[in-house]
C-alpha cells in the first residue's frame, strides 16, 4: 500500500489521468503535495510535491470552461489531468499552494494553427 505525502487532505475529487492510456482514480490536493491514485491498480499513483511543480497550464474553452490541465515538473516532465466538472474547484485549491504567475492558460487551437502557418510562411533559408 502506498503512503500519502500529505498530512491533511484539502480536496479529494474523482478524476482522470492522461498518461498513456486514460485511467480514472482520485485526485487529492493536500498540504504537501498533489496526488493521484488509480482506482484499479494500487501501484499506479502519482505524487508531486509542491516544490517540484514548475508551472501549471489549463486548457480553457469559451473563456470559462476548463477541459483539462497539465502540471509541468522541474525534473519529471508533464502530467495531464481532468476532474470533469470540478476542474475549476480543483485549480482553486491548487492556487492556495502555488503562486498565481505559475498558473497559465494554454494556447488555443486557432492560436497554435496561426503561429504554425506564420512560421511556415516566414521561414528563413536554412543551410
Amino acid at each position: 500500500m502506498v503512503q500519502s505525502m500529505n498530512t491533511k487532505a484539502e480536496l479529494t475529487v474523482k478524476g482522470s489521468c492522461f498518461m498513456g492510456l486514460t485511467s480514472t482514480g482520485k485526485i487529492m490536493v493536500g498540504d504537501k503535495a498533489f496526488e493521484y491514485y488509480n482506482d484499479r491498480k494500487v501501484e499506479d499513483y502519482i505524487q508531486i510535491p509542491w516544490e517540484e511543480i514548475d508551472y501549471l497550464a489549463a486548457s480553457v474553452y469559451f473563456k470559462r470552461y476548463i477541459n483539462r490541465f497539465a502540471i509541468f515538473t522541474k525534473s519529471d516532465g508533464s502530467f495531464s489531468f481532468s476532474a470533469g466538472k470540478r476542474n475549476k474547484e480543483l485549480l482553486r485549491a491548487i492556487r492556495n499552494h502555488m503562486p498565481s504567475d505559475k498558473m497559465v492558460q494554454s494556447l488555443g487551437f486557432f492560436t497554435v494553427l496561426k503561429r504554425g502557418i506564420h512560421n511556415l510562411l516566414h521561414r528563413k533559408n536554412r543551410p
